[in-house]
């Protein structure tokens, strides 16, 4: 590495007498080497070995470098890898935290990030009580037993499982086990974006298709895939943010025409909550699929992070090359297990989402709006002019304490999407609504 010009605030300089204190405030030609401390820098140095001398030597010295020229040296941080380097730092969502710290106040209503207001299993819940006392252990690092359960509730082996810290770490597994850089994915645009920030972020191609309308496109898809190779296609059904789905005749012959060395990632984070005819039946030896749960949304548990795989035992043995072995936390572990048992429970949040985005769809009928039929726990409703509009209506709704969010892309971003949330979340909803509308409109 070429030396530079360096500011310092403080150098000690080791001598056989012990450390010397250069003068602050110098700046002298030193050449970065290693630290694990980003504001301590080591550097070689040529400066004066004796006061007053013309002799000079090269020796090391620590440099603890001012704020100013750690936020500099950080940005440009040579440590980084040229992708790592070329990316920027980004968050897929903003956080509902994030804007009511901005804000300085909390939302009444929390309807924007697809969660289960309906909340966890009393049984998932009196698991996770127990567990509590036992987060001294770490978690199992293979979740046998949450593997085991889930296996036996698809009927299919364990070896067929794998088991992560949501959907969003596992497709970001899968990523790093097939992409190398510039190696082609194919998504919809619009669709889910955590899957193209972990793609950006192992350097991946990506290629997107139009939805069809409000669905994502199965046949675009594939044909986009056949024209630039694809390793990787993305399909989520029933669909964020748009809450369309596809029935079991669709997806089947979607996975039939996946090309040869493509595989296709079939993300099913809601599917509990769509008719029951929508998952088709897939073979868990199939190699051209693998397909992504969750207990985020229908199990009530986004916080405690788990989601899983279903896939043939080849490519589920092979996250174990990559995974965190240790990611799972013990709470969520025994939450899970004693949810994916609780079939009585989900059962009544299937009942009370199909109540919220009924309530969803006849507030947005009562102020001349278009709500989007609904195969998730959340409605997306049609505003009926361009993004801009829904953009100034979803932020008139944020200021009135109700979060909701909104598609990304246009032609989708004429719409806002709200959660299905309690009686009372829905009652300010309502309430805030058509104000929102006026002052956009204005």
């Amino acid at each position: 590495m070429a030396p530079k010009a360096l500011s310092y605030t403080s150098v000690k300089i080791r001598r056989p007498e012990g450390f010397a204190t250069l003068g602050t405030n110098r700046a002298v030609a030193a050449a970065p080497l290693v630290t694990k401390n980003p504001r301590l820098l080591i550097f070689s140095m040529s400066i004066p070995l004796v006061a007053n001398s013309s002799h000079v030597g090269m020796i090391f010295a620590i440099a603890r470098l001012r704020p100013s020229r750690l936020t500099s040296y950080m940005v440009n941080d040579p440590r980084l890898t040229s992708l790592a380097a070329s990316l920027s730092a980004s968050v897929p969502f903003v956080g509902p935290e994030a804007q009511e710290r901005a804000r300085k106040q909390l939302f009444t209503a929390r309807l924007g990030a697809n969660e289960s207001v309906f909340g966890p299993s009393p049984k998932a819940i009196a698991a996770m009580q127990k567990a509590a006392s036992e987060t001294w252990m770490y978690a199992d690092p293979e979740s046998h037993d949450l593997r085991c359960a889930i296996a036996e509730h698809h009927g299919v082996d364990p070896a067929h499982i794998m088991v992560g810290e949501g959907i969003d770490t596992l497709l970001g597994y899968l990523v790093r086990l097939t992409i190398n850089a510039g190696d082609a994915v194919v998504t919809s645009a619009g669709a889910y974006p955590t899957f193209n920030y972990h793609v950006a972020g192992f350097g991946g191609d990506l290629h997107t298709v139009p939805y069809a309308g409000d669905f994502e496109d199965p046949d675009r898809l594939i044909a986009k895939a056949i024209e630039v190779a694809a390793k990787l296609i993305y399909l989520s059904n029933p669909d964020n943010p748009m809450g369309s789905w596809h029935g079991p005749e669709t997806v089947t012959r979607m996975i039939s025409n996946v090309p040869l060395g493509s595989l296709l990632i079939l993300d099913e984070a809601y599917i509990e909550l769509a008719p029951d005819d929508t998952a088709p039946i897939i073979a868990p030896t199939d190699p051209r699929v693998i397909r992504m749960r969750t207990f985020s949304k229908a199990h009530g548990m986004a916080g405690a992070r788990i989601g899983y795989a279903i896939g043939c035992a080849d490519l589920i043995r092979a996250f174990d090359k990559i995974r965190n072995h240790f990611g799972m936390n013990r709470i969520g572990q025994a939450g899970a297990l004693a949810a994916i048992q609780d079939t009585d429970w989900l059962e009544h949040v299937r009942t009370q989402v199909t109540q919220a985005r009924d309530r969803i769809m006849r507030i947005a009928l009562e102020n001349g709006l278009v709500p989007l039929p609904s195969a998730t726990n959340f409605v997306t409703i049609d505003c009926g002019k361009d993004g801009d509009f829904a953009r100034a209506v979803l932020a008139e709704l944020n200021a009135q304490g109700i979060f909701v969010r909104m598609p990304f892309l246009s032609p989708q971003d004429r719409c806002i999407r709200v959660s299905a949330g309690t009686p009372a979340d829905l009652d300010a909803f309502q309430m805030a609504l058509p104000r929102a509308l006026a002052i956009a409109r204005a």
